[in-house]
């Protein structure tokens, strides 16, 4: 294409790099990567083995007038599928796209009428100032440690109408001790970042999980929704009933029988796991999302995550293969796939279909936070100019 009329399809699609953490300047090599910009945002996907302060330090300096937001991860998605101790960049070419960012500085303390405003608000200044950009979403990074995401996604909806909205709980690895987020440079904890996007590309937020649910349902009796703890199942010691239900002694669950035998909720015709994250010292169960007392759970079992997988993805080509798909996928998932020695196939998958991102501690799809779920947005290549 000349150069005169405008970049090619393929210069303008949706850039993304990785690069090991353990290199001298891992920012200046993602930004040589991503190639020409300028960008509207980029996004980037954490490694707990970097430096995190200094790599959203440098992003920022890095990409200029962009919108850069940052979250650390519990494992990443690069062009190779699964991989660890890397950073991961995503690139949002300012000819096809528009953003803008509202941090939520302190989930201990917003105010939920303020935030539904301030996204309203942004929402309607990106309409008016790029009217030629006819799609829109929202992507979340929150804080996988401040318990705080059903809350935050459920006061999000409001501000957010009809637009659609996914993202994920930044993690730590397995080690569930610092999470962090940021924007502009700066590096956030107990907080929350939401980009708005506006694009001439069409987009389609989705879920998937490979869950279904099973005949065997359980009663939460006593739990201390605050901590996502649940103290009693069925009138009985949490772990013990849970342990009992699927025939196994207490001491043997780990954090492979919660991938393989979560449990789901009923909510609007549809099921959303409720995974379990560990078990206390004292036989309680602490959950991933929010929990309560009288909440009725269900046993759910898997069907072949490899197949269903490719099922999902395949339905998201069906009229065009996307050029990215930015996905939020459980570390739950990649666990089950590396019990199961699944991690080569469904790295190949994610790998065929343009999928990169990260692991989380949860995610978010429109009002809800879920678990065991892998969330994402189908971005399909821009119409020719």
């Amino acid at each position: 294409m000349d150069a005169a009329i405008g970049p090619s399809i393929r210069e303008r699609s949706v850039r993304r790099a990785h690069i090991s953490c353990d290199v001298p300047d891992p920012v200046a090599c993602l930004r040589s990567r991503l190639g020409q910009g300028p960008f509207a945002l980029v996004a980037l996907f954490v490694s707990p083995r970097s430096d995190f302060e200094r790599v959203v330090h440098d992003a920022k300096a890095a990409f200029g007038a962009a919108e850069v937001i940052a979250c650390t991860t519990a494992g990443e998605i690069a062009d190779g599928g699964y991989t660890e101790g890397t950073i991961v960049a995503v690139g949002f070419p300012s000819t096809d796209f528009a953003a803008k960012v509202v941090v939520v500085p302190d989930l201990s303390d917003f105010a939920h009428h303020s935030l539904v405003d301030q996204i309203t608000t942004t929402r309607a200044e990106l309409a008016r100032e790029f009217p030629m950009f006819g799609e829109e979403f929202g992507f979340l990074m929150v804080d996988g440690l401040s318990r705080m995401e059903d809350q935050l996604t459920a006061t999000l909806a409001m501000g957010l109408g009809a637009t659609p909205i996914f993202g994920g709980s930044a993690g730590d690895g397995a080690n569930f001790r610092k999470t962090l987020v940021s924007a502009s440079g700066r590096t956030l904890r107990n907080a929350a970042v939401v980009a708005l996007v506006r694009t001439c590309c069409r987009v389609k937020v989705f879920k998937t999980d490979h869950l279904r649910p099973t005949d065997t349902r359980m009663v939460v009796t006593e739990a201390d929704p605050e901590r996502r703890l649940v103290r009693e199942i069925n009138a009985e010691p949490a772990a013990r009933e849970y342990a009992r239900i699927l025939g196994l002694d207490p001491e043997q669950l780990t954090t492979f029988t919660f991938a393989a035998h979560p449990v789901v909720v009923r909510m609007g015709g549809q099921h959303y796991v409720r995974a379990i994250q560990k078990v206390t010292d004292t036989g309680e169960l602490i959950f991933f999302c929010a929990i309560d007392e009288g909440l009725v759970l269900t046993l759910a079992d898997a069907k072949p995550m490899v197949e269903h997988l490719a099922g999902a993805l395949d339905a998201l080509a069906v009229h065009g293969r996307p050029a990215v798909i930015l996905a939020a996928d459980c570390i739950l998932r990649r666990k089950e796939a590396e019990e199961k020695q699944l991690t080569g196939a469904i790295s190949a998958l994610l790998s065929s279909h343009s999928v990169v991102g990260f692991s989380t501690y949860g995610e978010q799809v429109n009002g809800l936070h879920v678990n065991q779920t892998l969330t994402g947005v189908a971005i399909y290549p821009p119409a020719a100019p």
